[in-house]
């Protein structure tokens, strides 16, 4: 499966930016970050049996992750950025039916897309 995510760029404090990873069929997908000299961190995922959704604690109630099945993408609503939330953003794919939040539970990886949060 080859996966590009897309949609990143440089924003201010507060605005909001939407992620887009081409994939689709019976595979849950997951976005994760990872921030200048930290490790790769999960962010949220879909499932694709029930479409259950899971979150970090850090982006929960400001971003969300949907699948919008008419183009074939997992999209990732951003909103309210804060300047932590700067990294290279990844979308990978599992082929379990349910969400995970391990970065060993994914089967491969797209290229990143940055994000950029300045005040």
């Amino acid at each position: 499966v080859q996966l590009q995510a897309s949609g990143g760029g440089s924003v201010l404090v507060g605005d909001s930016l939407r992620l887009s990873c081409a994939a689709s069929g019976r595979i849950s997908v997951g976005w994760f970050r990872q921030a200048p000299g930290k490790e790769r961190e999960f962010a949220a995922a879909i499932g694709w049996r029930y479409g259950s959704t899971d979150y970090s604690d850090s982006v929960r109630g400001r971003f969300t992750i949907s699948r919008d099945n008419a183009k074939n993408t997992v999209d990732l609503q951003m909103n309210s950025l804060r300047p932590e939330d700067t990294a290279v953003y990844y979308c990978a794919v599992r082929y379990g039916g349910t969400p995970s939040t391990r970065k060993d539970g994914y089967q491969s990886w797209g290229q990143g897309t940055l994000v950029t949060v300045s005040s």
